[in-house]
């Protein structure tokens, strides 16, 4: 594998870490929250510099339904990223405190909300859309290969347990701004809280993995798809 391959994956790696620990505000800290969000700016900028060549092709090519849906969501994974971004550099009390910003704390409140919950399901929602990759390098790496109606049957496991926590930690809410202050429970277990984030994390990557390949398989041959 080419060293600029190893970085790229290395970066989303890091920046899905990164955005599992962003959700446990509460269990962290501020101080760390901004700083590990810092360090998701720059890794969401390497992000796009190493990926500069999907812009490019943006006007290339014939769209399929995929590339359709993964346009449609890598553009809202932008754009909940940018209001995560500017939002967090707007209240922040630490890392960006040098910075002579005033007023806005209301509608940088807002968009932190709708950011972090629009943003966490749709880069799950990312990740499931190139799932077969993840897929394949695992493959290649591992001795054995998990039968496919055993990885199917753990798939909807962690999928129903997602929508579970979907429900239970009041998604909807938070992404349709019904309430301005997020309830946090900052007796909870932190090893609780990320089994349930990664299940929810897992549910939409089960969905979207999967509708992928129905899509993939109804592609018309000959039309070009451009990935990011």
């Amino acid at each position: 594998m080419k060293p600029k391959a190893i970085l790229k994956i290395l970066i989303d790696i890091l920046m899905t870490a990164a955005l599992l620990f962003l959700m446990g505000y509460h269990l962290w800290g501020e101080v760390l929250h901004e700083w590990v969000g810092a360090g998701m700016l720059l890794l969401f900028i390497a992000h796009h510099i190493l990926n500069r060549n999907w812009y490019k092709t943006l006007f290339k090519g014939k769209y399929t339904a995929m590339r359709i849906l993964m346009l449609c969501i890598d553009s809202l994974v932008l754009i909940s990223m940018l209001a995560q971004m500017y939002s967090g550099i707007v209240m922040s009390r630490y890392v960006f405190d040098f910075l002579p910003v005033e007023g806005g704390m209301s509608l940088a409140r807002r968009l932190h909300i709708l950011g972090a919950y629009w943003g966490f399901l749709l880069m799950s929602a990312h990740l499931g859309l190139h799932w077969s990759m993840v897929i394949g390098m695992v493959k290649k790496r591992m001795a054995f290969a998990m039968h496919p109606k055993v990885s199917l049957l753990a798939g909807l496991f962690i999928a129903a347990y997602g929508v579970c926590v979907f429900i239970k930690r009041d998604f909807l809410t938070y992404m349709f701004l019904k309430s301005e202050f997020v309830f946090m429970d900052y007796s909870e277990p932190k090893i609780l809280f990320y089994l349930d984030y990664l299940a929810l994390m897992g549910s939409f990557i089960f969905v979207f993995h999967y509708a992928g390949k129905i899509l993939r398989v109804r592609r018309i041959p000959g039309k070009s798809e451009v990935e990011q």
